[in-house]
Formats: C-alpha cells, sequence, structure tokens
C-alpha cells in the first residue's frame, strides 16, 4: 500500500474499517517504509543458535548455506533485545467524548494507541497501556509480543470514559510506578490547569523518561464554529451555558490559545515533545508528519 492511497483515510474513513487492528494496520503500513530511520529507538538482535526448520515456520529464515552442508532444512534463531519500553497514557475522562462530526476525541486517539502500538511490534519495543480519569483505571504492562498487543487493542475498544478530567494525581502514580526508564505517550484534551499537567511531566522527565504529549482537540473547540444562539453542556458537571456565540467566540478563543500557549511553552521547557492533532485531519497524515520531524532531530 502507497502512502499517496493512505492518504485518504479520513476519520469517517477508519471508522468504517471494522477492527482496530485492521485500522491500525491501513495507518501503519502505508507510510513506514518512507521513514528511512525509526521515529523511536531501534532494536538489536543477537544470534543465539540454529534450529530445524518445522512447518509454520517463515521459509525466509532458512539459512541455505547450512542446507548445502547438510541438505537440512535450519532458521537460526535470535536473541531479541528491545531498546525501548513504551507506555501510552490514554485520558479516559468524559470530555474526551466530545465530537463535532463523526468522531469523538476519544475515538481518534484510540486510533492512535492502535497505529503506534502497531508500529511498536514492527520495530520489536514493547508497549503498555495505562488508562485513567481521576483515578488508574487500567494498567497493562510493557511486553514484546503479538498477543499482547490485541489484549492492548480489547481494552481501547472496551474502554468506557468517566469522572472529571485530572491530569495531576492518576499521571503521578504512574510516575511513581515505573521502574525502567523508557517512552512515555500521553494522549489527552488537556482540559485541565496547564500547572497540573506540568508538573506531572516534570515528575516524568525526573525520573528519566522520554515523552510525548498528544494534545487530541475537536475542530469545532478550536475554531467556535457556532452562530446561532446555542446551549453549550459541561460534559463533566459543569452544568449549561446559553450564549450568543459572536458574543463569546473572541473571548473563548483567547482563553484557550493561551492555555494551549502555556502548555505548550511548558512542554519545551521541560524537553516534551508537543503535538496538537486535530480530530478532523486524516490520522495517516498528522502521523506521518510527526513521526518524520522526529526521526530528523535524531
Amino acid at each position: 500500500m502507497s502512502t499517496a492511497k493512505i492518504n485518504f483515510l479520513k476519520p469517517e474513513v477508519l471508522a468504517s474499517i471494522s477492527s482496530l487492528e485492521l485500522r491500525a494496520r491501513a495507518v501503519v503500513e502505508g507510510f513506514l517504509s518512507g521513514l528511512h530511520r525509526s521515529p523511536f529507538k531501534g532494536f538489536s538482535v543477537e544470534f543465539a543458535e540454529y534450529r530445524q526448520y518445522t512447518p509454520g515456520d517463515d521459509p525466509r529464515g532458512i539459512d541455505w548455506k547450512v542446507y548445502g552442508r547438510t541438505d537440512k532444512y535450519y532458521v537460526k534463531e535470535f536473541e531479541e533485545e528491545t531498546n525501548l519500553n513504551c507506555y501510552f497514557l490514554l485520558d479516559l475522562s468524559n470530555s474526551m467524548t466530545y465530537a463535532s462530526g463523526a468522531v469523538s476525541k476519544l475515538t481518534y486517539a484510540t486510533w492512535l494507541i492502535a497505529s503506534l502500538g502497531y508500529l511498536m511490534l514492527r520495530q520489536r519495543d514493547s508497549s503498555g497501556l495505562i488508562t485513567f480519569t481521576d483515578k488508574i483505571e487500567t494498567h497493562i504492562p510493557a511486553a514484546l509480543k503479538t498477543s499482547h498487543l490485541y489484549t492492548m487493542f480489547a481494552a481501547l475498544e472496551k474502554a468506557q470514559p468517566g469522572a472529571r478530567t485530572d491530569l495531576g494525581n492518576p499521571l503521578h502514580q504512574v510516575a511513581d510506578s515505573l521502574g525502567s526508564k523508557g517512552l512515555l505517550i500521553l494522549i489527552s484534551d488537556c482540559l485541565d490547569k496547564p500547572e497540573k499537567l506540568l508538573d506531572a511531566l516534570q515528575h516524568f522527565r525526573f525520573r528519566g523518561h522520554d515523552v510525548i504529549l498528544f494534545h487530541v482537540m475537536d475542530d469545532a473547540e478550536l475554531t467556535f464554529p457556532f452562530y446561532n444562539s446555542t446551549r453549550f453542556v459541561g460534559l463533566e458537571g459543569e452544568g449549561t451555558f446559553a450564549a450568543v456565540p459572536k458574543d463569546v467566540k473572541q473571548g473563548y478563543l483567547e482563553r484557550l490559545n493561551k492555555h494551549m500557549a502555556e502548555i505548550r511553552a511548558g512542554c519545551g521547557l521541560q524537553r516534551v515533545d508537543y503535538k496538537l492533532l486535530n480530530t478532523s485531519t486524516p490520522l495517516d497524515f498528522a502521523l506521518q508528519a510527526y513521526l518524520a520531524a522526529r526521526a530528523g532531530k535524531m
């Protein structure tokens, strides 16, 4: 599948694919070949021993030189050494369910995690999943197995949003619970006080983790395209607010841009990769641009 073809994978197209695995494959396989360097860390393998070929083994692993000497089929066994443990941290607060179109922020986030999880498996790096609301909801330790990736997919498909946003306590608990250094990929709409988020990110960095923040927002949240008198309903118990959009749009956008600028600047100071993702943007396009840029920094 070529990169040109999968650039047509708009959110509504991905939504029509029947499983998270297929969505991940569609997003990743098309653009991976275009990245000449890994966007994360690589892996290494060391030769361990030969073993006799058995039905079901990949024929490409047959050592033909050994076959020429012994007239028997042998494949090489390797000791795999992963250089990276990656954890995906998913915000399940109720604000993530917002969708002005067909795709919610939470759905877009699950596609993102599935795609990057599939990419990690392809490059032989371990991945795990932690979901949280105002507390940790799910903790799947990092591992390097195809079956483990399916376990993560199943957890993502069953993920239920709830409670209010809290980017403080659960993320500090994660920082305290993870032992070895690794890559932490946080996916959230960041609708909390910036100082709480930045304090948690600083905790991650203090522990020696590499951190990426994917700030997932709906297009309507970013542009406020409302015209007629509208009643806005808070998704986390804030109540309702009736307004004429043209009277509040400028103030809303100013506060939003200030909020986002503070988060972006704080990430820069702490050397945390920050990427804003708009749910109306095709995921393959957004990831291709980000991963290529990240690979170029290495």
